[in-house]
């Protein structure tokens, strides 16, 4: 008996764990042999992130990572893959200008294989997100600390850390479900104002070093299998640790995700 073809997560399937309270588990991914391996690991999303900067060109920031190799990524994981949701990083530079340029990049990326992109910035993406999803772009807004604009923002510090932060943020994420924004990433925000975010909206938020709260949880894959070179954030654990394998590692991220075990305390801020 011929077993049947997997069926690709949609937006709707990661919505229906986000309604039913299960908690939704992402990690990055680069290449096809990842993308297979994470993906009968049980991992629901696959960020092909523009961090490949970083742990695969050896950058110290994500700033030089282009399109063409964005679209390469993204490909590379859509083929090692047939369940798992993909989504692709707009990289520096594609995504700060016209939303007419945007989408034109965005379209890209979606031929490329992934079914949403993820855009950094607030409020002032307002209108590119709607432009965006009125076309048939699912995106992903990304506040907080965003890495491309590491630079302006002075350093890979905690965002939202005073009032006026912690309500712009607020307010921002607020605009940016309002203009389309299917799912929020929060990366490094107190695990308090992160959870007041997560209640306000109706989309499912992810959190990196945003507190146990968020819909879902994700990780730079280098960093949970501890293989990166230097120090770890605060929020990060190596779940190499104790595994025999990559894919034990894994598989027990996942476990820790969707119980609510990780990101534990000492992983919060």
């Amino acid at each position: 008996m011929e077993r049947s073809p997997a069926v690709r997560l949609t937006r709707e399937t990661l919505y229906k764990l986000y309604r039913s309270s299960q908690k939704i588990a992402a990690l990055t991914c680069y290449d096809a042999t990842f993308a297979t391996l994470l993906e009968n690991a049980g991992v629901d999303i696959l960020l092909v992130g523009d961090s490949l900067g970083n742990v695969v060109q050896g950058h110290t920031d994500t700033l030089s990572v282009t399109l063409d190799e964005m679209a390469y990524h993204t490909r590379c994981v859509a083929r090692g893959t047939s369940r798992a949701f993909i989504m692709a990083d707009m990289p520096f530079g594609t995504s700060q200008i016209s939303p007419q340029e945007t989408f034109r990049n965005a379209a890209r990326l979606m031929a490329a294989g992934a079914q949403m992109v993820k855009i950094e910035g607030g409020r002032h993406m307002v209108d590119t997100v709607d432009f965006l999803t009125c076309r048939g772009i699912p995106v992903c807004a990304h506040i907080g600390l965003m890495p491309q604009s590491v630079h302006q923002l002075g350093g890979y510090r905690l965002q939202g850390r005073s009032e006026i932060e912690a309500e712009r943020l607020l307010e921002d994420a607020a605009l940016l479900q309002q203009a389309g924004a299917a799912m929020l990433v929060m990366e490094l925000i107190p695990a308090v104002l992160a959870e007041q975010i997560t209640q306000q909206l109706a989309i499912p938020t992810i959190g990196i070093g945003a507190g146990a709260a968020c819909a879902g949880q994700v990780l730079v894959l280098h960093d949970m299998l501890g293989i990166y070179p230097g120090t770890s954030p605060r929020f990060v654990k190596n779940f190499m640790l104790g595994a025999e394998s990559v894919q034990t590692a894994v598989r027990n991220y996942v476990s820790a995700v969707k119980s609510g075990q990780f990101p534990a305390s000492e992983h919060r801020f």
